[in-house]
């Protein structure tokens, strides 16, 4: 099928659009690409980085910073992907040209394990998945049409269930895979699942709605005054959230390296008096990786979705109405007291010393930590799309984006200074008190923000705007 035959117009069919599935596929197996490299950068650079053929490692905050300013251009990326979409390629080209560049990246970090190969796949990996992550979500809106708009929560909540389908499988197995056989498989089976993504978002061509680009058009647009206030009024709110990401996405830097100072030894957990490996002999040999404490946070995810959007969620609005804001709100107090139980656990390591916390003592700042991911990441995104102008989803879903790069920078930055700084010191549960603290401020902030916000509705096949209620 030629380009000048796909379909352009979102159908008024309440149904799920037939293109989903292979979105939904696609996201899966990206997302295990992204998540699997992820979960292993951390230990990858601290203790099997090479160079010249010697083991030529990072330091654990040179490490950090490292892994925040490559999420800092991750998500900045997307503002390059968006002008590419919606001035030049439309959606659908962005995303298939620059998901073979991703897998270039994949390629480049399983050949080469020094600090050169980690440059270019990394740069790569950032410039591919950054670039296709507004398109990919505003992807998915525009196959709806006004009358299916109902179905955007359902549809968004499914898309961030595929992504940690993906994250969770691979975070539990490419920890296991750098252990086994070494950086070139673990990083190489990512590789691999990229370009099967690749390979299931091309099949889909044919069942998607193709939103052309705007052409020239678009720095008209662009400069309209309705874009303008639209931009205007998120980018505070961006700018807020960004504190979110600045503490979540140390999942994979600083609660990784935590954890290496614990107990992984499952026949070593005790409640209380009670020795777990007593009551279950089976459990015995298990050992947990560093890396694979990520996975708890996918799989309370595929957990809590249902939880919140089929029984929370409808009964809290039978007295009080969850706008977006509000859900926002929310989840970012619980950010704060998941860092909060984070530092506590620190200051218990830093009393008593290695090995003294059981590594599985991060599972309650991981449940606290993805209750607020769902109030703040998920409703993200569906805010994002809908309070963007129909001609500008992907552009206004990369300032979302943005927000995460600014958060990573934060944190990377804090990071680099520290590794630098003879009078600054933040070692300890100090590091996680200051970010606790940050977190407080900012949905403090947030909350002030949420009075004055007036949410509205702008879905692709109709041009009005439904305005919702302020907080």
């Amino acid at each position: 099928m030629s380009d000048q035959t796909y379909r352009t117009t979102p159908s008024d069919s309440a149904g799920m659009p037939s293109g989903i599935p292979y979105i939904i596929g696609n996201e899966a197996a990206e997302r295990f690409s992204y998540y699997g490299m992820k979960a292993i950068l951390t230990v990858f650079m601290t203790k099997h980085l090479m160079e010249n053929g010697e083991l030529h490692v990072m330091s654990e905050d040179d490490a950090k910073a490292a892994v925040h300013f490559f999420n800092a251009f991750n998500y900045f990326t997307p503002i390059l992907g968006a002008i590419a979409a919606d001035w030049l390629l439309g959606k659908y080209k962005t995303i298939l040209s620059l998901s073979i560049v991703y897998c270039l990246g994949h390629l480049a970090l399983a050949i080469d394990d020094s600090r050169m190969g980690l440059t270019i796949g990394l740069t790569l990996i950032a410039i591919g998945a950054g670039g296709i992550k507004p398109c990919v979500s505003a992807h998915v809106g525009d196959q709806f049409g006004k009358n299916a708009s109902h179905l955007f929560n359902k549809v968004f909540a499914w898309f961030y269930f595929s992504i940690n389908v993906g994250a969770f499988i691979s975070t539990i197995a490419t920890p296991i895979l750098l252990k086994e056989y070494g950086p070139s498989v673990a990083f190489g089976i990512p590789g691999l699942l990229m370009l099967l993504a690749t390979i299931a978002f091309w099949m889909g061509r044919n069942e998607f709605i193709h939103i052309p680009p705007k052409g020239a058009s678009l720095w008209t647009e662009l400069k309209a005054p309705s874009t303008k206030q639209a931009l205007l009024r998120l980018i505070p709110i961006y700018v807020v959230v960004s504190i979110f990401w600045s503490c979540f996405d140390q999942t994979a830097s600083a609660w990784v390296i935590q954890a290496d100072d614990m107990e992984h030894r499952v026949n070593e957990l005790y409640i209380g008096n009670w020795r777990v490996a007593d009551s279950f002999p089976s459990l015995t040999n298990w050992t947990i990786l560093d890396s694979q404490m990520q996975a708890v946070n996918p799989i309370l995810v595929l957990l809590f979705i249902p939880l919140f959007t089929r029984f929370l969620y409808p009964a809290i609005n039978r007295f009080y109405t969850l706008t977006s804001m509000r859900r926002m709100c929310i989840g970012m107090f619980l950010c704060a007291v998941s860092f909060a139980i984070t530092s506590l656990i620190q200051q218990e390591i830093d009393q008593h010393g290695p090995g003294h916390v059981h590594i599985l003592a991060q599972v309650l700042p991981y449940i606290v930590l993805t209750m607020s991911e769902i109030l703040v990441s998920i409703t993200g995104l569906e805010f994002s799309y809908t309070q963007a102008p129909n001609s500008l989803k992907s552009f206004v879903m990369a300032f979302w984006f943005l927000s995460v790069s600014l958060g990573n920078l934060i944190t990377a930055s804090i990071n680099f200074v520290i590794a630098r700084s003879d009078s600054l010191q933040l070692e300890g549960a100090g590091y996680y008190w200051l970010f606790t603290g940050l977190t407080v401020i900012a949905a403090i902030v947030l909350t002030i923000l949420s009075f004055f916000y007036q949410e509205v509705l702008h879905v692709q096949g109709s041009e009005e705007v439904a305005e919702g209620t302020a907080h």
